[in-house]
């Protein structure tokens, strides 16, 4: 059983952000996985030696289908590296464990509708519905983050 710090074990904000955060993780993995599957199935690869190795230098080329993943893969990163920065900041400011687990929450959902409304294709406005109930809690945890810190500048 790893060492637990008693005081980290104490924020049930901190810890509730902790769990958010590593679904996301996980299912920025799982976006990972799927490009790479269907980058197999496609025969769409991007290096030359990947290539070569399942069936010649011309599976050396792009597909709509890998493009797609790989842009869900690149807007996760583009979001949800700051939710990992401001839920971690915003964690030490003493939030109200509900409202903090809300933001975290709205957050996750957000993300996670935002991705199956980008793979599967699904009508918009989906994906900009989500993309957007997303960003509130991350501007919230911005705002309040400034708030608490204008006082040091």
């Amino acid at each position: 059983r790893a060492a637990r710090s008693p005081k980290m074990m104490e924020n049930k904000v901190f810890l509730s952000f902790t769990f958010y955060s590593t679904i996301l993780i996980l299912k920025m993995y799982v976006v990972a996985i799927i490009t790479g599957q269907v980058r197999l199935r496609k025969k769409a690869f991007a290096n030359p030696e990947d290539a070569l190795r399942n069936g010649g230098v011309q599976f050396c080329r792009e597909d709509p289908d890998v493009e797609r993943c790989r842009r869900a893969h690149c807007n996760d990163m583009e979001n949800i590296f700051p939710f990992l920065f401001l839920g971690a900041i915003y964690s030490l400011l003493d939030p109200s464990p509900a409202v903090a687990r809300m933001h975290f929450l709205t957050f996750c959902v957000g993300r996670i509708i935002h991705t199956i409304a980008y793979l599967l294709r699904l009508r918009a406005p989906t994906r900009s519905v989500a993309y957007g109930v997303a960003q509130l809690p991350c501007f919230s945890m911005a705002l309040q983050i400034l708030l608490a810190t204008t006082p040091y500048w």
